[in-house]
């Protein structure tokens, strides 16, 4: 894979978070984490850079990262700024990879999809309902939409650079599988839990067993409906279907009857 070029500012809001993330974690009082009630963990306590450093190396099952993302949202919630500060802190190695992804030939966009990132993640981790299951997930793809509504505009607002004066055909979709999943899911092609199971399987790094397990159904069900999804979606940009801008289907069912 190419490395991402990405044009940027020497200070964006990840590397301001990065900074205050270590200001928050280092000696002689970084602020703590009760691993104890987290099944799977440690039973101790540990700094949040010693968290983050757990979670990035070892793969936890669901139950394991729902319920350390459950408490560190409880703590954002009650306990006030310094653990907004280190929640996003555990949380950046996984905001800055979707941010490179989604500015992956958008690096002039690179600071303000970093900003709506983080913008996007702080308000799911504030607002989201914490009892479901795929807690991370539910919030990382909050944070993957904010970025990518960035280059959307980015794309349905400016005009390419080498536009010819004369007529052609139109062309394909283009930008990250994403956002044709938000196009397909948008005009009722397929489900908005259709698109985030395409998305987090396919471009993620869930597994397909453990959502399955989570939504209690068998691995070779969630498979198939996938399939299906991504049958519909791919047959859909055969036909151009998801090149222009789309419409929710009761739109298009009375443009059409018009």
């Amino acid at each position: 894979m190419a490395p991402t070029t990405r044009t940027r500012t020497a200070v964006t809001a990840l590397s301001t978070a990065e900074q205050a993330f270590k200001l928050l974690t280092c000696e002689p009082a970084p602020l703590v984490f009760d691993a104890r009630p987290v099944p799977g963990l440690p039973d101790t306590t540990m700094p949040l850079d010693e968290l983050r450093t757990l979670l990035m190396f070892n793969r936890y099952d669901s139950d394991t990262t729902d319920e350390v993302w459950r408490q560190l949202a409880h703590h954002t919630r009650r306990w006030g700024p310094a653990w907004v500060v280190g929640a996003i802190g555990v949380a950046l190695p996984a905001l800055t990879h979707l941010a490179a992804k989604i500015s992956r030939g958008h690096a002039r966009h690179a600071d303000d999809v970093d900003s709506e990132v983080l913008a996007g993640f702080l308000h799911a981790l504030r607002t989201a309902d914490l009892a479901p299951p795929r807690l991370w997930l539910r919030l990382c793809w909050a944070a993957w939409r904010a970025g990518a509504a960035v280059v959307k505009a980015d794309d349905s607002e400016e005009l390419p650079l080498d536009l010819p004066t004369g007529s052609r055909s139109p062309r394909m979709p283009y930008g990250h599988p994403d956002l044709l999943l938000g196009r397909a899911a948008t005009a009722g092609l397929i489900t908005a839990d259709a698109a985030e199971l395409i998305s987090a399987t396919r471009f993620g790094d869930a597994l397909i067993e453990q959502l399955a397990a989570e939504r209690g159904v068998t691995a070779s069900v969630l498979r198939m409906r996938r399939r299906r999804a991504e049958r519909v979606v791919a047959a859909a940009v055969t036909r151009g279907d998801l090149s222009g801008a789309m419409r929710p289907p009761a739109q298009r069912a009375a443009a059409a009857a018009a």
